[in-house]
């Protein structure tokens, strides 16, 4: 894996700007076109929320250079959140946007969320 960057923040909506500026900024390094990068930046905010609502208080961001962009949201410490309503919408989204969607469970509770947008080939 060509790991581009990550990023570790306290999860809360005063950071998702930042976060979608960046991821923004990746995209354009990876050579996205601009419906991808649209595409990613709401993916991100997505799995950001849904992290969020499973009670986690910081994230993990991966960006890394793999025939596109990879990245990899991942919840810090303990989450506690049972899914919500809003839950199943941000699955939806992420289903729609992109066809490989992945998630990883501890525990039976979500802990990570990864997708890959190809870019041009």
């Amino acid at each position: 894996m060509n790991e581009l960057m990550t990023l570790i923040f306290p999860l809360g909506s005063d950071k998702m700007t930042t976060v979608r500026l960046t991821t923004g900024g990746l995209c354009a390094l990876a050579s996205l076109g601009l419906d991808e990068s649209e595409d990613c930046k709401v993916c991100v905010t997505e799995s950001l929320l849904l992290l969020m609502h499973r009670g986690y208080r910081e994230a993990r961001v991966t960006f890394s250079l793999e025939g596109g962009l990879a990245v990899r949201v991942e919840g810090e410490g303990e989450g506690s959140g049972a899914p919500t309503e809003e839950d199943e919408i941000s699955f939806a989204l992420l289903g729609a946007l992109n066809d490989a969607v992945s998630t990883e469970q501890r525990e039976g509770k979500l802990k990570a969320i990864a997708f890959r947008f190809a870019g041009k080939q």
